[in-house]
């Protein structure tokens, strides 16, 4: 059985930094892209960063894009996401997920993803 499991998540202030974990388990993903996606109240789940197999390759939704660092390691079928900076309106619960067929074009698309995790809270206090 599949399982992605979330860490990290909390409360900063803003302009503080979180650094989010999604250990994978019951499946190696490392032939997979891997993605983090965040849904704030009332709003819909949004593309945050993506991280294809080879790990040099890299994509950001643009709100995050220099404050925000996705990296993965194979070894421990994790990825992470390195958040600074961060602003009141990171506010969110932060998802990873995983995508089992080849993605091209449309990476930022949560159609995309077959596997999720379960989310983590981060709150980010003016």
């Amino acid at each position: 059985q599949v399982q992605l499991v979330e860490s990290g998540g909390g409360l900063v202030q803003a302009g503080g930094s979180l650094r989010l974990s999604c250990a994978a388990s019951g499946r190696t993903f490392s032939s997979h892209t891997m993605g983090w996606f965040r849904q704030a109240p009332g709003k819909e789940r949004e593309f945050v960063a993506a991280i294809r197999r080879s790990a040099t390759i890299t994509h950001y939704a643009d709100s995050v894009k220099g404050r925000f660092t996705i990296s993965r390691d194979n070894a421990k079928n994790t990825v992470y996401l390195q958040m600074n900076s961060l602003k009141t309106e990171d506010t969110a619960v932060y998802y990873c997920a995983v995508s089992t067929v080849p993605i091209g074009y449309y990476i930022s698309r949560s159609a995309e993803y077959d596997y999720w995790g379960q989310g983590t809270q981060v709150i980010v206090s003016s």
